[in-house]
């Protein structure tokens, strides 16, 4: 008997919607026998996103399992790009109303593609366990682009195409640095490195998106309150956020000096998904998305970055949309003259003896 295949038909995909009546809104679930619940205003979204949760938890299945069901439909919930690729991830979708929400198995480069989209880690899926139960989980080496990634796409959602690379870059900061209350602290020196400190036009922008509170500029350091509190769900654990804050500002293998915000940007997302392929590649479309530039402006800083010698080469493929990009090769390490006359003859010396 043959099983292959069988696992297509399995449905992963979760839907709620947040519908207003008079005594308050009310939850309803096509996948629940009673389809509405009552709830309270002030926890109408947090209890939408519970109870996507729950159904996780109760329809399990295994990571092999699993696949893509936006590629099952035809992909109709982005626009065109090359094709499924990645891991298959969780994504949470809101409309833009934020009165419906899609929880679906999703692959990486289609819940990248997709907008008012976010990658939800397994972690916040489990059930919860008090610290002295839960075992010590090793740290996994070089897990801070991923963070990093998950952080960018969920900001391209959140703060949408008008946002500058300045603001993307303080709250990508702000988000990864944030405590479990949404409150964050910035060091003067962090300011200082990353030229916010006296940038006021990017704290006002995000501000006025309702991203965050305006901090206290007498007060050092400076208390920041985050308002969109769905970023603390993206990379779990405040060490690890942090790690990959302090990765975010020296994103190797794309290090660079003092330069532009929208250089900065740009080379962070490259530095972000090169891990993912062998090959370096990633879509204009989400190179555009996560970054809030134009497919020109795009090119144009790529062109920037081999002319600082950050990349070697690149080349866009205009029928897959894909950017592929190639890394500057090592260079080998010379000794000075002087060394090398020293060691060839110590080298003699010791042939003669």
């Amino acid at each position: 008997m043959r099983f292959g295949g069988a696992h297509a038909a399995v449905r992963r995909i979760w839907t709620v919607e947040l519908r207003p009546q008079a005594g308050g809104p009310a939850l309803v679930c096509p996948s629940c026998t009673a389809r509405s619940f009552p709830l309270r205003a002030s926890s109408a979204r947090s209890a939408a996103l519970a109870h996507l949760a729950c159904h996780v938890r109760v329809d399990a299945l295994p990571a092999h399992l699993r696949s893509c069901q936006c590629r099952l439909r035809g992909c109709v919930w982005h626009p065109r790009h090359r094709g499924c690729a990645g891991r298959v991830l969780l994504a949470l979708t809101r409309d833009r109303s934020g009165r419906a929400w899609r929880l679906a198995d999703t692959c990486a480069a289609c819940a990248a593609a997709t907008s008012h989209t976010a990658v939800v880690p397994d972690t916040l899926l489990s059930p919860r366990r008090s610290a002295a139960s839960a075992p010590a989980r090793p740290r996994v080496h070089g897990d801070e682009p991923h963070r990093v990634r998950e952080m960018l796409t969920h900001l391209a959602s959140t703060l949408g195409c008008v946002a500058s690379p300045a603001a993307r870059l303080l709250a990508l900061q702000c988000a990864l640095r944030a405590d479990t209350r949404a409150h964050v602290r910035l060091p003067a020196g962090l300011l200082r490195g990353m030229r916010m400190r006296q940038n006021r036009e990017v704290w006002l922008e995000l501000a006025h998106a309702g991203w965050l509170e305006l901090p206290d500029v007498r007060a050092l350091p400076w208390q920041v309150r985050l308002l969109d509190a769905t970023a603390l769900d993206q990379a779990p654990g405040r060490r690890a956020r942090c790690r990959a804050a302090d990765w975010a500002l020296r994103p190797a293998p794309l290090v660079l000096p003092a330069t532009t915000p929208a250089l900065r940007l740009t080379a962070l997302v490259l530095a972000a998904h090169t891990d993912v392929r062998p090959e370096h590649s990633i879509t204009m479309y989400i190179l555009t998305r996560l970054c809030g530039h134009s497919p020109q402006q795009t090119g144009e800083l790529l062109d920037r970055l081999v002319t600082t010698h950050t990349l070697r080469t690149w080349h866009h493929n205009r029928e897959t949309d894909e950017v592929f990009w190639q890394l500057p090769q090592p260079q080998a390490r010379t000794l000075p003259p002087r060394c090398r006359v020293a060691i060839g003859h110590d080298s003699l010396e010791g042939g003669s003896r």
